[in-house]
Parts: C-alpha cells; structure tokens; sequence
C-alpha cells in the first residue's frame, strides 16, 4: 500500500457546541470555546504555522472537560481555557511537536 503524506500535519477540531441552559453537562460554547477557536485560527496563519488547519466541531462529548479541543493525526486531546493556553498549544505541539501534558485531557 502507498503510504501518502496527509495533507495537514495538524488538523484541529475545536468544539464550539451551545447546548440548553442549565444542561447538566455544560458546554463548550457557554465557556468561550467560539472565541478561543477563532484566536487559534488568527495566531497559526499570524506565525505563518503551515499544514495546519483548525476548525470548528460539534459535540466532541467531554463537554465537562471544556473548552475541548483534538489534534489529529495523533488524537491528543486538550482542555483550552485562554488564549495563554492556545499559544502553548501552539509553541509546544505545533512548532516543537511536543504534547503539552499540563493541557492534556485524560
């Protein structure tokens, strides 16, 4: 089988889901996760990060943990709860392709 390249290097989905209010669970949306997903957008194209696309999700299911993000091709999940925390992500995984274990989700 010919193994081809993936066309991202990162691809992230950011969860942005708005679920009722009150809802047991929470949600990303009601803690600012449209907001921080827009801000990672502008930092990787501002620092010129290339083959990496983010974008917005639906429900990933770990709307306790949130905001939730995951990167793939590795599948590590993060919480990501300022703009502090985007630009960690960033540094670290993105431009240093370390995982940033403080961030983490379990």
């Amino acid at each position: 089988m010919d193994k081809k390249k993936p066309y991202f290097q990162f691809h992230v989905f950011c969860c942005t889901n708005q679920r009722e209010a009150g809802h047991a669970r929470g949600c990303c949306a009601d803690k600012g996760a449209a907001e921080l997903r827009d801000y990672m957008k502008s930092r990787v194209k501002e620092l010129g990060v290339r083959k990496t696309r983010v974008n917005n999700a639906g429900c990933l299911d770990r709307c306790e943990l949130g905001p939730c993000i995951v990167v793939y091709p590795e599948g590590v999940w993060y919480k990501c709860s300022n703009k502090e925390d985007v630009d960690t992500i960033i540094q670290e995984h993105f431009q240093n392709g370390q995982v940033v274990e403080r961030l983490k989700l379990p």
